[in-house]
């Protein structure tokens, strides 16, 4: 079945209805997000005309909106974000975790984002840090990189923090580059429980209404979460990001149809390692895709350890000591690529893991001919655009 359905289409189909039932309970950022996709690469938002200098035709490329929900725009931001980070991740292995949280929360989780993201990831990161610094696991400080999911593949509401942990760090004294023991960075039991017990002391403490709401039975339920190796090399790590990093809850590629007021979408049953399809009434639809757009000004993509922008000297030292120990023999990094990743002019290039907002795609390079596909395109003109709707 050929896809020929995007996520605009359904916002410009139900998006004026959705709007008029539940306006008072949308949040700012949701109502942006709406407008943005609806009128993402259209003549509202200007473009420029191009010809192409192999087939002959001009085309139009109108501007995208830059709303890091919007499926248009995430392609081009997940290429040019990985071509600027590509020689800055620490040459070593890696493994990734995730933390989940119980059931029972989520109510309050959706009702308090801010606050209750914010705490699970700080505290997944912190409670990592601490077990890496424990001599009897790693011994050092890591890498962190914390990024934040709300979904399930059926877009139902599932909060839970994903982490790209270095296998390896930095030992307090500054001298060393220590690796795990084993094949394990740290116990994933005693990870659960202290993720646990940390995050009710810190809500209790900072916000006791919350922390009263929550109810007493929650605290004696597991919470999951596990750790699992990811990569030995380079292209491991870009992979990660690349999937997880600028992941939203829908993609245009999932949209298979929209019949009447309902809307289709295919997912995929991990359990039953099948694809499955999704028929949803349109409204019910926008309510479980705008569950899933974050606040305003809230940051999903967080940094801690070694590349947390406090550690930058700590991190350049982490690379001289990889290259002194060696590094792994398919992933080898030159003296050059060390030089260059100790030396950037601006905060945003000494930070390894920029990339929480849409790059602006007004910098973008030439666009290909969407007539035969040549990159030999010249600009004929511009239009502004008449804004959003």
């Amino acid at each position: 079945m050929t896809n020929r359905i995007e996520l605009a289409d359904v916002v410009r189909q139900f998006g004026d209805r959705y709007i008029e039932k539940y306006g008072a309970a949308i949040m700012p950022s949701q109502y942006k997000a709406l407008r943005d996709i609806a009128v993402c690469q259209t003549e509202a938002l200007g473009g420029r005309r191009y010809q192409c200098e192999d087939c002959g035709l001009d085309f139009w490329h109108y501007h995208g909106c830059r709303n890091r929900s919007c499926p248009k725009c995430h392609g081009p931001q997940i290429e040019r974000w990985l071509k600027l980070r590509d020689a800055e991740v620490l040459p070593c292995g890696y493994f990734h975790a995730v933390i989940t949280v119980p059931e029972e929360l989520r109510p309050i989780f959706l009702k308090n984002q801010k606050i209750m993201y914010g705490l699970l990831m700080s505290t997944a990161a912190d409670i990592i840090r601490q077990l890496c610094l424990d001599r009897r696991y790693l011994g050092a400080e890591p890498a962190i990189l914390a990024v934040l999911h709300t979904w399930t593949s059926r877009m139902d509401y599932h909060p839970h923090v994903h982490l790209l942990i270095s296998a390896g760090g930095v030992t307090p004294d500054g001298k060393s580059w220590r690796e795990p023991k084993g094949k394990y960075l740290v116990p994933v039991k005693k990870l659960s429980k202290a993720i646990a017990i940390e995050f009710r002391r810190r809500l209790e403490k900072q916000h006791p209404q919350l922390f009263r709401r929550c109810g007493y039975a929650v605290w004696h339920k597991s919470w999951c979460s596990f750790i699992k190796p990811y990569g030995e090399n380079k292209a491991a790590v870009m992979q990660y990001l690349s999937r997880y990093v600028f992941r939203i809850a829908v993609t245009n590629a999932r949209l298979v149809s929209i019949d009447g007021d309902k809307v289709t979408f295919r997912y995929k049953d991990r359990k039953a390692g099948e694809v499955r399809y999704c028929k949803l009434d349109g409204m019910e639809f926008l309510r479980r895709f705008l569950m899933h757009v974050l606040p305003r000004g809230f940051h999903k993509v967080r940094y801690y350890g070694l590349w947390h922008h406090s550690r930058r000297k700590l991190a350049n030292r982490a690379w001289l000591l990889l290259m002194l120990t060696g590094t792994p023999s398919n992933d080898k990094v030159t003296i050059a690529e060390l030089i260059e990743s100790m030396s950037s002019p601006t905060d945003d290039a000494l930070n390894p893991m920029t990339g929480d907002s849409c790059i602006d795609q007004a910098a973008a390079d030439m666009p290909r001919c969407p007539h035969c596909g040549s990159e030999s395109t010249v600009l004929l003109g511009e239009v502004a655009g008449h804004g959003r709707r």
